[in-house]
């Protein structure tokens, strides 16, 4: 069998598609085996177009950087005192992503623990990258200061590491559980360290999460951690979440609910006390005269009513005190309004 017959065996002989003398480039030979609609990227539609979508619509939690940038003071006093070094920490970045997309940017080695919110009934993740991982360890095993410490690949944490870095993360906890107080009294409790973001899945992959990534320097060695909530973790608090706030007054502003109260208790209110009603004909109001008497068909111990701004509050009995006209309610202000 010759050339000439294995080209009538192709859909589009080369001379057909390129000359005689042409050769081929890699659209060609695609189109040649009928790869052209195998690569052709796959258009997503309806429900999972929507879930999988990379624009993410998420609610601002403004009292949330509040509550980091207390965590950032506290947490780096607190580091200063169990290492004896000068740790600087910053507050690098606070935004939404979702589960999946945070968990398959994880840089390995890492680690990621698991901790607990007893109060929400839910779970979080903190993650530690590699660099703060051999920081901490030669911190506080009491390596040489400005020193960068020897990073070694392809090997597991040992037992040690693990507990030096669970100690760094459950401080870090605690300062973020303290930090908490001001919106909900909260404890923040470490489960496990994971090495595989797989065994560190608290929620679903396109579950909203936000998240906030602090940076560590130990003179001239440190590194990143993040610590994740699902918004569901945070949903029995997103509504004060959402607050504004004024400074770092977070919360009620108890100052400006005392001086409504004394402002409200101070204010002159005018009240009307109704001895009768009486409908008359326009032209007998006109005819009026000085001294003339109106029948009101009412006892000297009926109930007047009290009115304010034309609404009944309640009623009561007139009499004297003092040489003055004086009333006595006979009815509660409150009940007397809802009526």
């Amino acid at each position: 069998m010759g050339d000439d017959d294995f080209d009538d065996l192709l859909p589009n002989p080369p001379s057909m598609v390129a000359g005689a003398d042409a050769t081929f480039d890699q659209a060609g030979i695609d189109a040649l085996f009928g790869f052209e609609e195998s690569l052709a990227p796959v258009q997503k539609s309806g429900l999972k177009a929507v879930i999988e979508s990379n624009v993410i619509s998420h609610e601002k939690l403004p009292m949330l950087e509040v509550v980091c940038e207390r965590m950032v003071r506290s947490f780096a006093t607190n580091m200063r005192n169990l290492t004896s070094d000068a740790i600087d920490v910053n507050l690098e970045q606070i935004s939404s992503t979702r589960f999946g997309e945070f968990m398959n940017r994880v840089s390995l080695p890492a680690m990621l623990g698991v901790f607990k919110v007893p109060e929400w009934e839910n779970y979080g993740v903190v993650t530690v990258d590699s660099g703060l991982i051999y920081a901490v360890v030669d911190a506080f095993l009491g390596g040489r200061k400005g020193s960068n410490p020897v990073r070694i690949d392809g090997r597991a944490f040992t037992s040690i590491e693990t507990s030096l870095v669970s100690r760094m993360v459950q401080l870090a906890l605690d300062d973020f559980a303290t930090a908490f107080e001001a919106i909900q009294p909260v404890k923040m409790e470490l489960e496990r360290v994971e090495t595989s973001p797989r065994f560190a899945a608290i929620a679903g992959p396109s579950n909203l999460s936000a998240f906030a990534t602090f940076r560590v320097d130990m003179e001239g060695r440190g590194g990143n951690f993040s610590i994740l909530l699902p918004y569901a973790t945070l949903e029995p608090v997103r509504e004060k979440l959402l607050q504004r706030f004024m400074g770092e007054k977070m919360g009620r502003d108890r100052m400006w609910e005392s001086h409504m109260a004394q402002s409200l208790f101070s204010t002159e209110v005018i009240v009307d006390v109704v001895l009768g009603e009486k409908h008359m004909r326009l032209q007998d109001v006109m005819g009026m005269q000085v001294g003339q008497t109106l029948g009101l068909n009412r006892g000297p111990d009926d109930p007047l009513e009290v009115h304010c701004g034309g609404i009944s509050l309640g009623h009561a009995h007139i009499g004297q005190r003092c040489s003055n006209i004086a009333i006595r309610l006979a009815t509660d202000i409150s009940k007397g309004f809802s009526k």
